[in-house]
């Protein structure tokens, strides 16, 4: 439970929003075993819920900045991961843009935006929060009030 001083908010995570995280690993998993395993279709198949899950859970965590930055780099990372699979399946990852730039480093993008976020929340968020936020260890997964 996360409780926001300042506004006197009080935020709970329900046993369904757990729920759907634990899906999202799920497809995640299904995804990069698929990868790993040259399955193309169970692999770009799986991008779509895996995606569509951590969107979902970043809009859920939204109020929260510590969740809302970490979920954000987490979309980072299944869309670079994502990109990256797509470019080893259909053969393209190794193509040269111009000047040494391959087509697989495009998912630096996502990848660095994700290291970015986080880096920001711990430098300069991650001060403030600890003075506005404090989690209840006592009862760290709540089943009462859905966000």
């Amino acid at each position: 439970m996360l409780l926001n001083e300042n506004s006197k908010t009080q935020i709970t995570f329900s046993a369904k929003l757990r729920e759907f995280e634990n899906w999202h690993i799920v497809f995640w998993l299904i995804k990069d075993m698929s990868w790993a395993m040259g399955w193309r279709l169970a692999g770009v198949l799986m991008i779509f819920p895996t995606l569509t899950l951590s969107v979902y859970l970043t809009w859920k965590f939204r109020t929260t900045a510590s969740e809302l930055f970490h979920n954000l780099a987490v979309i980072c990372w299944i869309f670079a991961n994502s990109y990256w699979m797509i470019s080893e399946f259909y053969g393209f990852e190794e193509k040269e843009v111009i000047a040494g730039i391959r087509y697989v480093h495009f998912a630096l993008i996502p990848f660095i935006t994700g290291l970015l976020l986080v880096v920001y929340y711990h430098l300069f968020l991650g001060i403030v929060r600890s003075e506005q936020y404090w989690i209840r260890t006592s009862d760290p997964y709540p089943v009462k009030v859905v966000l």
